[in-house]
């Protein structure tokens, strides 16, 4: 008999920008290779930016680039460094 390989599943975080004056921010992090395409964030009538991802278990690095200017979470978890040096923040997935 064969061992159960449990996996946690996915779990759904909320990312939230206030970021009321920019026309465009992006979720970049880890989970999507730093690409400022695979996950826009949508404006809310307050004029914030939100945005659910669905995360496996573990600590991941992220960011906002809010109109191309790769900006810290000021209610992240942690802040961290990416591959480049750049400080980034953290969030822990249980």
């Amino acid at each position: 008999m064969r061992p159960f390989n449990y996996q946690k599943p996915l779990r759904a975080i909320n990312f939230i920008c206030h970021a009321t004056q920019a026309k465009s921010v992006s979720l970049v992090g880890d989970f999507n290779q730093w690409d400022p395409a695979a996950h826009p964030m949508n404006q809310t009538p307050d004029r914030s930016w939100l945005l659910n991802v669905e995360l496996k278990h573990g600590h991941h690095r992220y960011a906002f680039l809010v109109d191309g200017v790769l900006t810290l979470d000021p209610h992240a978890q942690g802040i961290t460094r990416n591959d480049k040096g750049e400080r980034v923040c953290l969030v822990p997935v249980s």
